[in-house]
């Protein structure tokens, strides 16, 4: 009678298994909201339901476990879904896994817990990430100066720099915006931040910051920038111990020496740059290209690279799209100098004819990171006091899934797991 039992326990098993059913979120044109796709696999992984990418598989696809409020959540967040059977889901990893096609899966495990480095009375839709963190329905918290400089960065797995100055020169908004009220409170609420964090100037406080932030890098944290927070960045870390703000600024001369006595060697990115000195000018180095770039609009694109999504699948996930161009757009920082770019960084898309990189990778010490010039994808010259840019109408942006690509790569934990 036990044999009997445990016959029919295993044939119900078998025969349960035979019938099991997977969610596809196809990441192709036929995906009426790229976006939110994002979010509902990042939902799925808080549910710890198995989600596996299949690269360059369909732009890019999710493929799920089903379960019924899988099937839910797509149709109340306007995401395209097929529902596939078990012989589907073995043929779809046997085309994969085949040595002759650019594809591979790898397993997301874990939801990686996030943060935006951003001031604490920003709005969602002063930063592009934060908007799309926003519209996707993926959680961030907020974190600014006193956090990083209490430990608090090794909560997170990823963390996303808000277009900020690290330099201490406020953005460089004196010579357009120095005389208007907001940035004369800005300014004077920083300096008192600093004060009562120990730092004589605001350029020291971000030095700190920005040290603080590259040492959690080197540990195994991701880190994400876009616009302004980029070259900043460097450019803070090259300076180390030189004063490169002027007297409107921290209340005294720059050093007349600072450009001799930048240390390149500090930087994650960027080498050999020269500093922009005018405190009127609204750009720190030459490493951007923004007020020299010959560029018309409507020919203004980047091409994404292709990578082999077997042998390097960090950058293949990255670069997921469902087009390899994709439309530019401008910020402070829109874009970098390619002879600037450090010959280790990985150049992942580029305007070859103008000569200038958009999207770079690396790996340092135990961690990764990516810069990502321009402000926001759907607003090509974006300027103090816009309106907001509204995701609803460009749930399918090429550009916002690059931003998407990065928050969610860290939950594959660098791990490429065949079938």
């Amino acid at each position: 009678m036990k044999k009997l039992i445990l016959l029919i326990l295993i044939i119900s098993i078998n025969i349960s298994n035979s019938f099991s059913a997977f969610v596809l979120i196809p990441m192709d044109d036929t995906q009426t909201n790229h976006l939110k796709a994002y979010g509902l696999t990042y939902w799925t992984l808080q549910n710890q339901v198995e989600a596996w990418w299949l690269l360059n598989y369909r732009g890019g696809s999710f493929l799920l476990n089903f379960h019924s409020e899988i099937e839910r959540e797509c149709i109340l967040r306007g995401v395209s879904y097929e529902i596939i059977a078990d012989a589907q889901k073995n043929a779809i990893f046997n085309e994969i896994s085949s040595p002759s096609v650019n594809m591979d899966a790898v397993k997301l495990e874990v939801a990686p817990k996030i943060a935006v480095y951003t001031p604490p009375f920003s709005q969602p839709w002063d930063d592009a990430v934060t908007l799309t963190l926003t519209y996707a329905e993926i959680p961030y918290d907020k974190i600014y100066d006193r956090e990083i400089i209490n430990g608090e960065l090794g909560k997170y797995d990823w963390l996303h720099l808000h277009h900020e100055d690290f330099t201490g020169q406020y953005g460089k908004f004196y010579g357009a915006y120095g005389r208007m009220q907001w940035y004369r409170d800005n300014q004077k609420a920083s300096e008192a931040e600093a004060l009562s964090m120990g730092f004589n100037k605001v350029s020291q406080l971000k030095l700190e910051v920005a040290k603080t932030i590259k040492a959690y890098v080197a540990e195994g944290g991701f880190l994400f920038a876009m616009c302004s927070a980029t070259d900043s960045f460097d450019i803070a870390l090259a300076a180390e111990g030189v004063d490169i703000c002027e007297t409107m600024f921290d209340g005294d001369p720059a050093d007349p020496n600072a450009q001799s006595k930048l240390d390149y060697s500090k930087c994650l990115a960027f080498k050999d740059f020269t500093l922009v000195r005018n405190p009127f000018e609204y750009e720190y180095s030459d490493i951007d290209v923004t007020d020299k770039r010959k560029v018309a609009q409507n020919e203004d694109f980047f091409v994404l690279f292709e990578f082999s999504a077997k042998w390097d699948p960090v950058p293949t996930m990255l670069c997921q799209n469902h087009t390899s161009m994709v439309k530019g757009f401008m910020g402070q920082t829109t874009a970098f100098k390619a002879e600037l770019v450090k010959p280790s960084v990985l150049v992942m898309g580029e305007n070859k004819a103008a000569n200038e990189i958009r999207y770079i990778h690396s790996e340092f010490g135990k961690g990764m990171w990516t810069f990502y010039g321009g402000h926001d994808p759907e607003d090509y010259r974006h300027f103090v006091g816009d309106e907001h840019t509204d995701l609803n109408l460009y749930p399918n942006s090429p550009g916002y899934r690059l931003i998407l690509n990065n928050v969610l790569f860290p939950a594959a934990k660098k791990k490429k797991l065949k079938t």
